[in-house]
């Protein structure tokens, strides 16, 4: 028995793979990414923190040992800074090149995601251009930070998921990958914890909907035909768990006479006691620190670096594309009222999404935030702004989604010098694109 098909805007149609956009489009932002990505030649803002633990792995693999630092977080996100600093070098390079392979992974998954969601051609090569030219993305590219490794796990994660509901004869396989890259996710920093939860209640919400006689035993209705919700439980539940905890194992060695190691006097579970303890512990407030409401309205940005670096004036701006992200919000509305008129799957998640991603930051004790934590939601308001665009242009206004597409790519070059750490030419510049006084 086969799914049925989601009800979209190609009802009907057989659009083409856009599988070459899908690839040379992540490619050409990883020629963006690179530019200049070994500068500045010292650590770079939170890179302070990650590259000491990364470093403690590289002891640990040539037989000198190592200590367990940055308890507060999973160890995935580290060992794979880790792995391009065993690859290129302790360096610069060496420090950026797996965050940068990690958001050109990103992008690519999230392009696939939103193809097997949705089967709209142009809305999925539309959210790879608002992507790439968004600016979040590919200034979290190029730094040794965590939330990077987590956004990709989770594109990837959601790439199969959708990928299984679409294409139900390979849903066992995706499932099971689906699972594995929902815990890598999770290992690699606790902010995937609500989007990870999401796949197996949207499952079985889904599932109980098709009323069944043994709704934990049958294979039969969407959203998987032919896995049970046992099984998925197995797949969406269990095995993203064995994995996040199996993520731990080279921690056991981590420690030495005057360091002992923490998970082996205390144990997985003990060890995620203190963890939680850090992430509760009130630190000093910081100058670029933020709230939700501040992220959504792209008003408070965090100047990653602005000082003389490498021989010249340079400045590292995070902030949101000021055009997609504002607009961006009214097409999360759109897909709400419209995904929930039409039954348009892809809308309601890309709506829901946001929602869920967001909505833990309004809720979670972390007492200080930063804008770097709206990555993920993001990139789901994007993908609901390409869905939008993608109505606009059937509705005969082709012409608006174009020139929004254009106008974010204007914008991007604009922004490039102070996304890239390009030299300035005097200390004030930074005024040309410091527009409103939250990005100063």
């Amino acid at each position: 028995m086969t799914a049925p098909a989601p009800l979209t805007r190609q009802s009907g149609k057989h659009p083409r793979d856009p599988m070459f956009w899908c690839i040379a489009i992540p490619a050409i932002f990883a020629a963006l990414a690179s530019i200049r990505l070994s500068i500045p030649n010292a650590p770079l803002f939170d890179e302070v923190h990650y590259l000491p633990a990364a470093r403690e792995f590289l002891s640990q693999w040539v037989g000198d040992g190592g200590i367990y630092r940055n308890r507060e977080h999973p160890l995935l996100g580290k060992q794979l800074i880790a792995v391009g600093m065993a690859w290129l070098g302790d360096n610069p390079l060496g420090w950026r090149i797996m965050p940068l392979i990690a958001g050109a992974v990103t992008l690519s998954a999230g392009m696939r995601a939103l193809w097997h969601a949705s089967h709209d051609r142009f809305a999925t090569i539309a959210f790879g251009i608002l992507a790439l030219t968004g600016f979040n993305l590919l200034v979290q590219a190029r730094i040794a930070m965590l939330d990077i490794f987590m956004a990709a796990f989770l594109a990837l994660a959601l790439w199969q998921f959708a990928a299984a509901v679409r294409e139900p004869e390979t849903g066992r396989r995706r499932l099971a990958l689906c699972g594995v890259f929902i815990g890598c996710a999770l290992a690699s920093k606790w902010n995937a914890v609500p989007i990870a939860m999401a796949f197996g209640i949207a499952f079985l919400a889904v599932r109980l909907c098709a009323h069944r006689r043994h709704p934990l035993t049958s294979r039969r209705g969407a959203p998987v035909p032919g896995i049970s919700l046992v099984e998925a439980a197995w797949w969406l539940g269990i095995v993203p768990l064995v994995v996040y905890a199996l993520t731990f194992v080279p921690g056991y060695a981590l420690g030495n006479a005057a360091f002992p190691p923490p998970l082996a006097e205390q144990g997985l579970i003990g060890l995620h006691a203190e963890m939680i303890a850090l992430q509760r512990q009130v630190i000093e407030p910081h100058t670029y620190q933020s709230g939700w409401a501040q992220w959504m309205w792209n008003t408070r940005g965090i100047w990653f670096l602005y000082e003389y670096a490498d021989g010249a004036q340079r400045g590292v701006l995070l902030v949101g594309n000021p055009l997609t992200m504002i607009i961006g919000l009214p097409a999360l509305i759109w897909c709400v009222w419209s995904g929930t008129r039409d039954r348009d799957w892809a809308k309601l998640g890309a709506a829901g999404g946001y929602a869920i991603s967001i909505g833990l930051w309004i809720v979670a004790p972390k007492p200080v935030q930063f804008y770097y934590h709206y990555l993920v939601p993001s990139l789901f308001l994007l993908a609901a702004l390409s869905l939008c665009l993608s109505d606009i242009r059937t509705a005969n206004r082709g012409w608006i989604a174009y020139a929004i597409l254009v106008a974010s790519g204007v914008l991007f070059a604009y922004f490039l010098p102070i996304l890239t750490a390009a030299p300035l030419d005097d200390p004030d510049a930074f005024l040309r694109w410091a527009w409103i006084p939250g990005w100063r």
